[in-house]
């Protein structure tokens, strides 16, 4: 993982407040290849104790609803390039059919077994894939679909100096995001409007103090977070 010439960087990110960031991130390329080092190594070793459950998962979506086991939508990650995130599908097939990209509260479009897949965040287990060909990062800015980086502030595009994360700060913090916007009239703008700029906030804090040891520690905290949820 390495930071090109800032000159290189897309037009967009080439703006005062990402320069911040980068500058920061250039210092550090000694920790940023050991993170893509350490992606690889964890991914191989997932992929190889995971198969057989992600086999089984797959099993199971596919005998209790109708539709693909894997659930594709395009996200977005480093420098702001689009790709199609991969997910165990935990959702009715006709799911995205109203453009309503949030989860909320109680979501009927959940399925059983969905439910029990995004509990242990399960469904996120397919993006090992993606970690493994650099697309995502094990810890990292979760990514976000088109519609809502296009409202990106120019310090929020400084996420996109690295890429899309499996898990981050703000998503343990905002672990019940969906029961939040249940009380929302307006679930986009309530999102934009409130939830994005707190998540951002920990995500630009993330880069600005990122170190390898404080990837391990988040990952640890994930962990911990997953095991509570499940004694709950």
């Amino acid at each position: 993982m390495k930071m090109p010439e800032y000159k290189k960087l897309p037009k967009e990110l080439q703006c005062d407040e990402v320069k911040l960031y980068y500058d920061i991130l250039k210092t550090k390329a000694s920790a940023l290849a050991v993170k893509r080092a350490f992606d690889i190594f964890v991914a191989l070793m997932l992929i190889a104790l995971l198969a057989l459950p992600m086999a089984i998962i797959a099993v199971i979506i596919k005998c209790t609803s109708k539709g693909p086991v894997i659930y594709k939508q395009v996200r977005v990650t480093t420098f702001g390039r689009q790709f199609k995130i991969f997910k165990f599908r935990s959702m009715r097939t006709d799911a995205d059919s109203k453009g309503e990209l949030l989860t909320v509260g109680e979501d009927s479009r959940v399925t059983k077994i969905g439910k029990v897949l995004r509990k242990f965040r399960l469904d996120e287990l397919p993006q090992v894939f993606h970690v493994l060909s650099g697309k995502m990062t094990i810890v990292g800015t979760r990514p976000e679909v088109p519609k809502f980086t296009d409202k990106y502030t120019n310090e929020m595009l400084a996420t996109l100096l690295l890429p899309a994360g499996v898990t981050s700060l703000a998503s343990i913090k905002f672990k019940d995001e969906a029961e939040l916007l249940a009380k929302a009239k307006d679930v986009d703008k309530a999102y934009i409007e409130e939830i994005l700029p707190e998540k951002m906030k920990y995500n630009l804090e993330y880069i600005k103090n990122f170190s390898f040891s404080g990837d391990i520690k988040l990952i640890f905290k994930t962990v911990a977070e997953v095991f509570s949820s499940r004694g709950e």
